[in-house]
């Protein structure tokens, strides 16, 4: 077992699959398992956790953190691309178990049907019980991020996301207390991946399975008619998307100023916190559907492009 010095302020050790499973055409689901996740923790509900997983190469071979210090991503990142594997984002589905016992059950997309199949999606399309991993997670009492789910004292919330937010979206519903209203819209590839999630019975679950629709037109249609706006739209074009778009109450990949709450006009819409992940070209989209024809305020919302079809995500 590969594990980091206990001094560092997350867990970084080697992971072992200890149960995988097809769970549907789309979804793989994979128990990760190490002592070194008796550690795992955060201050309240996971909702939308993030953590990082390091792959093997193409060889098979998994990048080494025996050791490791502060300077661990330096170090890594120093390695040449085809020793070191590849490192992707991904959120935490389930954690079972507790102390040296304790998994954490992740929901890898496989990206097969659209051909962005990954290193992530490659690997999970083979896994097996045994495989290895790196991960990179929070460790319990120690500020780690990677929550965007803040609704506040929101009254409605609304969640929409594609296949690759479907995970989020899941474990956000399962965090939220019973009294918790709003809509979750998650578009998925076909209809044998529409999912049982538990969830408030005041969230109304609305899946959208493409059958070969293109990614993301029922999405964007399906979330203008919830707000009551014209179905038609005009096209972003790819010059006008962020490929690393990522918006919250306090953050803005853009750098767009975060000014005091506006009034909107003509919608009753000042309870409602808005959560959107997925494809960047999507989001983006329904970025300009919610804030500038909606006018809903920016600390209202909060917008992740998860991926960018066509653009190879790093490291």
């Amino acid at each position: 077992m590969s594990t980091a010095t206990q001094e560092l302020p997350m867990i970084l050790a080697e992971v072992e699959v200890t149960a995988v499973e097809l769970i549907s055409p789309t979804f793989v689901r994979a128990e990760l398992a190490s002592e070194a996740l008796a550690d795992f923790g955060v201050d309240g509900p996971l909702h939308d956790q993030r953590i990082k997983l390091v792959f093997p190469t193409d060889s098979g071979n998994l990048a080494s953190f025996e050791g490791a210090d502060e300077s661990w991503f330096t170090t890594w990142m120093e390695i040449p691309a085809e020793e070191r594997g590849h490192m992707r984002t991904y959120t935490v589905r389930e954690v079972r178990g507790q102390g040296a016992d304790t998994r954490l059950v992740i929901d890898f997309v496989l990206h097969l049907a659209d051909g962005a199949t990954g290193p992530g999606s490659s690997w999970a399309a083979t896994a097996t019980v045994g495989d290895r991993l790196v991960i990179l997670a929070p460790r319990r009492g120690v500020p780690f991020g990677g929550i965007e789910f803040d609704p506040g004292a929101a009254r409605n919330l609304f969640l929409a996301g594609d296949e690759t937010a479907v995970p989020a979206i899941a474990s956000i519903l399962a965090g939220l207390p019973a009294t918790a209203i709003g809509t979750a819209i998650l578009e998925v590839p076909v209809a044998g991946d529409v999912q049982e999630l538990a969830h408030p019975e005041g969230i109304e679950l609305i899946w959208l399975p493409r059958d070969g629709a293109p990614h993301g037109q029922k999405q964007i249609a399906t979330v203008r008619d919830h707000f009551g706006l014209p179905p038609v739209v005009e096209p972003v074009t790819d010059d006008a998307v962020d490929p690393d778009l990522w918006e919250t109450p306090t953050y803005s990949s853009s750098g767009e100023e975060l000014d005091d709450a506006a009034v909107v006009v003509g919608h009753d819409l000042a309870g409602i916190y808005a959560w959107i992940a997925g494809e960047s070209k999507v989001v983006t989209t329904l970025r300009r559907a919610l804030v500038k024809e909606l006018e809903i305020d920016r600390h209202q919302v909060a917008f992740m492009g998860y991926w960018r079809r066509g653009v190879a995500m790093r490291s």
